[in-house]
């Protein structure tokens, strides 16, 4: 019997006993229905080696690999890469039968999770600066000679304190001259007060008294307003940061600055948020605040939300308060922002690796179904999806709470085909 007869006559051997076994009992889904087969597959694999060893000796020719005629060679070997072709095609016929009697061994492995509600925040990560309202440079009100500067560096100071001295320019000596002139004119107007109410006198000498008098009080509180200006106090409480100008320097009103006066007690981040986020974005939502230089991160919570778009750069303004105890938060220093700008208490949240899309951009994933043991059925099904957070997206449609879902190997299964759990 030649080699290829006989692997032919076993396929078709093989063949019928499967196709007796469908007839008579279950499929081949144990070991114990098994066992026969692979009986029958070794039996195969003897008669070949048999075959082939006695066709061998049939066909027994020359060692010719010492020869020195090389047609001979070329012909010999022509023959046995013949012979090496149709072995290798007869193996893979019968790999190919031995693959569909034992379909279980080449089911697909997969590892699974279930899907259950759970709640969901999604966070708007943003990056801002660390501002405060209490951040000053003080300039001078009046011009002239800074005489004095009553404060260092790093001094704490409080709301009305004297910091700097200007000189006057005289206007204190002006002040004397006409408070004296103030007190004469108090002295002449309350005598002509008391003969006005005796009927002694003209009412036009009375009014002139008056008026001199109150004139000369207002000349009076004007100049102390401006002597008032030559003394630099604190508008606030907090700490001298820097002392700009020396002792002894000409200054300009309102252009030469004195020093900075920092109040690090209310602090605040202030961030340009997108205009979409606008109705999401509220007062009083809870924000995440981390300090990648200090190492520290604080909860906190939106204190204010602009209403007004930004035409530039079509954003609105957002400030966060944040606790600043230690005194280590400083201004201008960067801060980065996690805003909760969506909650929901029971969402199906899944890992984005597992999505795929189909030619009609409608995203899938799969899911089992009719599960036996460690086998089941994958199904394909159509999900809409929401927002997403790190590795995880929400799904809104088409997944049901505790739905067993195909995780490794989601990618490599198809709609119906059968697959092994390997959890």
């Amino acid at each position: 019997m030649r080699f290829d007869k006989l692997i032919n006559r076993s396929i078709s051997r093989l063949n019928s006993i499967y196709k007796t076994q469908l007839k008579t009992q279950n499929p081949i889904n144990s070991y114990t229905n098994q066992l026969p087969m692979k009986h029958i597959f070794i039996t195969v694999i003897i008669s070949l080696l048999f075959a082939s060893c006695g066709e061998d000796k049939k066909e027994q020719r020359p060692d010719l690999s010492q020869s020195k005629d090389i047609v001979s060679i070329k012909k010999q070997r022509n023959i046995l890469a013949a012979k090496q072709q149709e072995i290798t095609e007869k193996i893979k016929a019968l790999d190919k039968q031995i693959e569909m009697l034992t379909p279980e061994k080449k089911l697909p492995l997969i590892t699974t999770f279930t899907a259950k509600a759970e709640k969901f925040n999604h966070y708007l990560e943003l990056q801002g600066n660390v501002e405060t309202k209490e951040n000053l440079i003080i300039t001078p009100e009046l011009g002239g000679i800074l005489r004095q500067v009553l404060v260092k560096e790093g001094q704490r100071v409080y709301k009305g304190q004297l910091l700097a001295k200007i000189d006057d320019g005289g206007m204190s000596q002006q002040l004397a001259q006409l408070q004296i002139q103030v007190d004469l004119a108090k002295t002449t107007y309350e005598r002509q007060q008391r003969l006005w109410e005796q009927k002694i006198g003209s009412e036009i000498q009375y009014l002139q008294a008056k008026s001199a008098y109150e004139g000369q009080e207002k000349a009076v509180s004007q100049l102390e307003a401006m002597l008032a200006k030559t003394s630099v106090v604190a508008p606030f409480s907090g700490i001298i940061d820097d002392v700009i100008t020396e002792k002894g320097s000409v200054v300009a009103p309102g252009q030469t600055p004195l020093m900075r006066i920092v109040n690090l007690k209310d602090m605040y981040i202030a961030v340009d948020v997108p205009e979409r986020y606008i109705s999401n974005i509220t007062v009083n939502k809870n924000v995440e605040v981390l300090f990648p230089i200090l190492g520290e991160t604080h909860k906190a919570k939106i204190r204010q939300a602009s209403s007004v778009i930004n035409p530039t750069n079509r954003t609105f303004k957002v400030e966060i308060a944040v606790p600043n105890k230690k005194r280590t938060i400083k201004p201008n220093l960067t801060a980065q922002l996690k805003i909760n700008d969506y909650s929901n208490e029971k969402a199906l949240l899944i890992p984005q690796s597992i999505i795929s899309e189909n030619a009609d951009g409608q995203q899938y994933i799969y899911v089992l179904k009719n599960k036996n043991n460690d086998k089941a059925i994958a199904k394909r099904v159509i999900i809409e999806t929401g927002k997403t957070q790190g590795d995880v997206i929400e799904v809104l449609k088409g997944l049901e709470n505790n739905a067993e879902i195909i995780q490794e190997g989601a990618r490599s299964v198809k709609d119906g085909q059968k697959v092994q759990i390997i959890n």
